[in-house]
């Protein structure tokens, strides 16, 4: 089983998997509406224009369990993220991260080592997963680093070199 066979629920009610994007790297991230670190929304945005056409998908999770953060309903995060910061990317439904009732995609991205070799919990919102286009995820960010850290940008480019996709 990977990633790709988890099953998930999109922002407007449909049954999906990561599946849906077999083939391409994801970047995972959970997010939230009324953050300090919202505003990047606009790097995760960047990020999916920039390397979409080469095989790229964002994909944003909302998770209200840091501060309340996410309070909205899928309905209003839709039209926040779209009419704020554009976002064409797709968006799953609010979901746990953490937690007797964190997500079963959370129970495996949770085992992912960040770059200081840290495993567990999700700390914050707008923590970032990259997952190669085989559903493996391959690298681990934290919450304050940017989408567009050269860090996470060498790690989807190395991801991308992976399914065959170059410059």
């Amino acid at each position: 089983m990977t990633l790709h066979d988890i099953p998930l629920t999109t922002m407007d009610g449909r049954p999906t998997t990561l599946g849906e994007h077999a083939g391409r790297v994801l970047l995972v991230v959970n997010v939230a509406s009324r953050c300090g670190l919202t505003p990047q929304y606009a790097g995760l945005e960047r990020l999916q224009e920039e390397y979409g056409e080469r095989g790229l998908t964002v994909v944003g999770v909302p998770c209200n369990q840091f501060g309340g953060q996410e309070p909205g309903t899928n309905e209003e995060i839709a039209q926040f993220c779209s009419a704020t910061y554009g976002v064409s990317f797709p968006m799953m439904d609010k979901v746990d991260v953490n937690g007797e009732d964190r997500h079963p995609l959370f129970d495996e991205l949770t085992q992912v080592r960040d770059g200081d070799g840290k495993a567990g919990d999700v700390g914050w919102n707008f923590e970032k997963w990259v997952v190669d286009g085989d559903g493996a995820p391959v690298a681990r960010f934290r919450s304050r680093t940017e989408p567009t850290d050269p860090q996470v940008v060498g790690a989807i480019e190395a991801a991308l070199a992976g399914i065959g996709v170059t410059r």
